[in-house]
């Protein structure tokens, strides 16, 4: 194996040397797509200051937004939008798990039941997120997705920030809520 990698390494090296335009090419345009994607597919979400709206938690207690956020003041926030059945979802649980050690996450269940079954999902899987229901997707609708997951960022002025649908990086998460942050000091 190492006579393999002996040999390879020279000769991909070279090709990397000769060719770092063509790759530097592929990867601007590779960001590109995505960012067009992402404009795309929050193109609906409102500007401005985040809409309110009064939602029960899984725990059982009823709270807005307005409430929620004044509980963590003077910095930003996320919003992250899931549902039980998203495989996607799934494949983000362990990445927002994290992000919400460290940040103030709100994460909101779309269309995935009552606030038992909520319940019965975050135990079975293990998440102790802060949970609202949205059974009917009446708060996802106001922020204008219409797919999960989703995610957005509400500045520690409650404007919106940041916001993307589709599977999210954890670092991506993390450098939408640093930049709030940063945005607005």
């Amino acid at each position: 194996m190492n006579r393999v990698y002996a040999r390879l390494a020279p000769r991909v090296a070279d090709h990397w040397r000769r060719q770092w335009r063509s790759h530097l090419g592929t990867l601007v345009l590779m960001g590109a797509a995505a960012w067009g994607a992402n404009a795309w597919q929050t193109r609906n979400l409102p500007e401005g200051p985040a809409p309110d709206f009064t939602v029960v938690l899984a725990s059982g207690e009823t709270t807005t937004l307005h409430q929620w956020r004044a509980a963590h003041p003077g910095q930003p926030v996320a919003l992250h939008f899931w549902a039980d059945w998203c495989p996607i979802c799934r494949a983000e649980e362990h990445s927002v798990t994290r992000l919400a050690g460290d940040w103030p996450v709100l994460t909101i269940a779309m269309q995935s039941g009552d606030v038992a079954k909520v319940q019965r999902v975050l135990a079975q899987r293990k998440l102790p997120w802060t949970t609202a229901v949205d059974a009917q997707g009446r708060v996802a609708g106001a922020y204008g997705f219409k797919a999960v997951p989703a995610f957005v960022v509400v500045d520690a002025q409650g404007q919106l920030r940041g916001a993307a649908s589709g599977y999210t990086t954890e670092l991506g998460m993390r450098l939408r809520l640093w930049w709030a942050g940063v945005a607005a000091a």
